[in-house]
């Protein structure tokens, strides 16, 4: 249960970080308010998450896997380039995360 929450976290985070690329500043209000709405819930869900797992795993989690995942679709939808050195940096994150629920640490 602890990390399906931590998922519906990530992807609120991932939303709200979406969202405010759209915002322009918070000048469009659309695309502020679900910036808002998805910080608001990614933190409310973070939060539940921490009742289980632990607050290490928990956050290195939601932060590597919500930074990967917005390089991402900076790359895939909002023309962002791809490097060498923007893909090992993505990668570096996803090993962080592996190596760190490698000590079992929930």
């Amino acid at each position: 249960m602890g990390y399906l929450l931590l998922a519906g976290a990530i992807a609120a985070e991932v939303a709200g970080t979406t969202a405010m690329k759209y915002s322009e500043g918070f000048s469009k209000l659309v695309p502020s308010l679900l910036t808002t709405l998805g910080y608001v819930l990614s933190f409310a869900l973070l939060a539940q998450t921490l009742k289980i797992l632990s607050v290490g795993t928990a956050y290195a989690i939601w932060a590597g896997v919500g930074t990967a995942a917005i390089a991402t679709i900076g790359v895939a939808f909002m023309g962002e380039g791809m490097t060498a050195t923007k893909a090992a940096g993505i990668a570096l994150i996803i090993i962080g995360v592996v190596v760190l629920n490698l000590d079992g640490a929930h």
